[in-house]
Parts: C-alpha cells; structure tokens; sequence
C-alpha cells in the first residue's frame, strides 16, 4: 500500500465525497473508474496530475488499488469521508463527510463537474466499456502490458513503473 501525504489523503478523500454527493446508488466500480477519468482529464488537459495517485492497468479498467482495498476492507484511508454498504453483490459508497473545497483550484471543480456531467450517469459496465475503447490511455496501457508478457520469456515478470508511463496517441 501506498503512503499518502496528509495533503493528499484529505484531496482524495474530499474528491469521494464531492462525487458521492453528487451521484447517488455510487458503486465502487463506478468510483473507482470517475477518479480515474479525472486524473485522466487533468493529465491531457492542463499537463499536471489531479490528485497523483497511482493505478494499475487491470481487467475491469484502471483502478487506484490503495482505493479498492480501502473500500474492500475495512477503511484506513478514507473512514473519515465515507462508509460503505455492501448489498446486492456490489459495495456502494456513501459521503459522511461534507465537502471541503480548501485542496481544489476553480479549474479542478470545474473538471469534477465536466466529468461527472459527461459520465456521472453511465453504469459500471457503461464505464468499463468507456475506459476500454481503443484510444484511450488505459487502452495503450493494457496494449503495452500484453506486448511485455508476450515477449518476456518469464510470463511472471512484474513491470517497472516507469515504462507504463503513457502517452495519447
């Protein structure tokens, strides 16, 4: 797991709440998929990073593992901003925070609500589907990772941090 700054922990923590209060019946894939679009939209757009937290090329799409584990287990990272509710085979976050503005920029809420406008709506599966077409920086991520096992001769090899670092074609 990764060590998050105070900073970066009341950052990620906030943008949680922001998106929960703004989207209800929020499942975890759901969140897990609008922080990454916002990192993403961040990253083209303005060169810089969101909140600057890591993920990692799985199957469902990008995912903030620190995020998911913390939302799995029992929370460590974000007990303070939100509970979860596990029901109808899914795990559904819920704000128990208010939203506190004092880590964002204007352009960063704006984003926030430029991503939620355009995907806010959309299933998990609706977002899966968005975060796989080809093009996209999740799609030359997993494109890059498929090509390193398949010419690696050990198929258990782990990939350096460093070559998955994208860039939109």
């Amino acid at each position: 797991m990764c060590k998050f700054s105070e900073y970066t922990k009341q950052k990620l923590g906030n943008t949680i709440v922001y998106i929960a209060r703004k989207k209800s019946n929020l499942s975890k894939t759901q969140l897990l998929i609008l922080l990454y679009l916002m990192e993403e939209r961040m990253a083209l757009k303005y060169h810089i990073p969101f909140i600057g937290i890591p993920f990692e090329v799985w199957q469902i799409g990008p995912v903030a593992k620190d995020v998911f584990v913390d939302l799995s287990d029992s929370q460590y990272l974000l007990k303070k901003f939100v509970k979860t509710d596990f029901k109808d085979d899914g795990t559904f976050i819920e704000a128990i925070a208010d939203f506190d503005d004092n880590e964002f920029s204007e352009c960063e809420i704006e984003m926030m609500d430029e991503i939620l406008a355009k995907y806010g709506n959309m299933t998990a599966s609706d977002l899966v589907s968005e975060t796989h077409k080809e093009g996209t920086l999740w799609y030359i991520g997993q494109q890059y990772v498929l090509d390193y096992w398949r010419h690696s001769i050990n198929m258990n090899a782990t990939i350096p941090t460093s070559k998955l670092t994208l860039q939109k074609k």
